[in-house]
């Protein structure tokens, strides 16, 4: 009566792949989340939706939480507002609206210069100098070389310092793993930000019209399954214990005999071939707003496999530079206790297990933890030449393939259809799980190849 427009929430719940009501809910949660939740609203000034999903495993978020608060908040040798401006070049080259938001108020908040917002040409050079290393290292950082280092370190009175720049590698590579987390989990925007809420009214069904374009379908759809099919049940069923069959024979042949070097590295060269030919269906063009594009240059660069157009790159062997023997040494000197953050949170996504599979327990998930990310690093071109890539065909079927290739490299083409397509009878908060194996991984494969390259520079 007052015309007052009032806003009503666009999603359902902090993610639109999850329901609401399988989401951990605030004031259901134990000690230990309420930590967490109290610890993120205090640092964040809000308790936002990634945390939401994230408390899934609370023993990550914490790590996650400490890791994100030190390079945002901590000394360190960039300025609060260049990290904030960081963030929102990074996310930006995924379209990541949700993070792009979040840290132009941040951003300004900290006294950062409004006029940096309307394009990346209105930030200082310094800054703009950054935007062809953030463009490589999210979609092909395997062209990184020592060169690009060292134009911006040489670059007179715009030049970074070598601390400078290793907290701002470690920026670049943090939002964009989190940009391919917020699509792997289809994060919802809060009520109170871009795109989360609508001033439309009503509708007469009990969804609003503006939930259709969001993917959101009603809650009849969702479990529909067509006549004459099998119920999704009980194939999903059939496809756990075929997983669980597998994984035991391949226990088994590991037991018995061990391939040769010559033939674990023919296994690598085709599996990496064939991570080429693993597309999303959906894998139209989807050119990105102004609102966001105005962040980064050169808006038609995107992820290209690096054995395409008869470019064939050098496969980086994990024995000659690995993050334990190099990366972390490295980031440590240079940006003291970053490096011990970093180690951690690895750590923590590589080896978290609660010994369930679906509604199995007291099983190793150890080879599918690792199958998934050595798959990864794969698909960047790293290799293992203790691992036998054979057994990633054998545990990761083609839906799987799909869903981790678009969430780590064109997040932004993540689709409710993928997410929902593969492990079918597993938890949620297993397919959570599996995003964030595929975030730290995704956060490694750059950082080696952009500390490679520094360490090559210094050499």
């Amino acid at each position: 009566e007052l015309g007052i427009r009032i806003p009503r929430p666009l999603g359902h719940g902090p993610s639109r792949f999850i329901p609401e009501k399988e989401t951990i809910q605030v004031g259901n949660e134990d000690a230990m989340m309420h930590t967490l939740f109290a610890e993120s609203f205090a640092t964040l000034g809000r308790l936002d939706n990634v945390t939401l999903v994230m408390v899934f495993h609370p023993q990550y978020l914490e790590s996650f939480l400490k890791t994100q608060h030190y390079l945002l908040q901590m000394d360190g040798p960039l300025p609060l507002h260049y990290r904030h401006y960081i963030g929102i070049m990074a996310a930006a080259r995924h379209q990541c609206s949700y993070l792009v938001n979040l840290h132009v108020n941040d951003f300004l908040h900290v006294g950062g210069d409004r006029k940096w917002l309307n394009g990346l040409e209105n930030a200082p050079q310094k800054l703009q100098n950054l935007g062809e290393l953030n463009k490589m290292l999210a979609h092909r950082p395997w062209l990184i070389t020592k060169e690009h280092i060292e134009q911006l370190l040489k670059t007179e009175e715009n030049s970074w310092s070598l601390a400078e720049l290793i907290h701002a590698v470690v920026l670049l590579t943090h939002y964009h793993s989190l940009a391919s987390f917020t699509f792997g989990c289809g994060i919802s925007p809060e009520i109170d930000c871009e795109g989360g809420h609508t001033f439309r009214p009503p509708s007469v069904s009990n969804y609003c019209i503006c939930d259709i374009t969001n993917g959101y379908h009603g809650v009849d759809e969702i479990h529909a399954s067509p006549a004459g099919s099998i119920p999704v049940s009980i194939k999903s069923v059939c496809e756990v214990e075929a997983l669980m069959e597998k994984m035991k024979q391949l226990q088994e042949c590991r037991d018995e005999e061990e391939a040769s070097q010559e033939e674990m590295a023919t296994r690598f060269e085709r599996e990496k071939r064939e991570s080429m030919f693993v597309c999303s269906s959906e894998d139209e063009e989807s050119a990105p707003t102004r609102d966001v594009s105005r962040h980064f240059e050169d808006t038609s660069y995107g992820y290209k496999d690096f054995s395409r157009h008869g470019m064939h790159v050098p496969t980086f062997r994990a024995q000659d530079y690995s993050w334990e023997d190099h990366g972390y040494s490295l980031v440590n000197r240079l940006y003291p206790d970053v490096g011990q953050l970093l180690d951690e949170k690895f750590h923590i996504a590589y080896n978290l297990t609660y010994n369930t599979m679906a509604m199995h327990k007291d099983v190793d998930t150890s080879m599918l933890r690792r199958a998934i990310w050595n798959y990864i690093h794969c698909m960047f071109g790293i290799r293992y030449d203790d691992y036998d890539y054979g057994e990633i065909n054998q545990l990761l079927d083609r839906s799987f393939k799909v869903y981790i290739k678009t969430v780590v490299c064109t997040p932004e083409k993540t689709t409710k259809r993928m997410y929902d397509s593969f492990w079918r009878q597993f938890e949620h908060s297993e397919k959570v799980h599996v995003n964030l194996l595929l975030v730290e991984a995704r956060m490694q494969a750059e950082l080696l190849y952009a500390l490679r390259a520094i360490t090559r520079y210094m050499t």
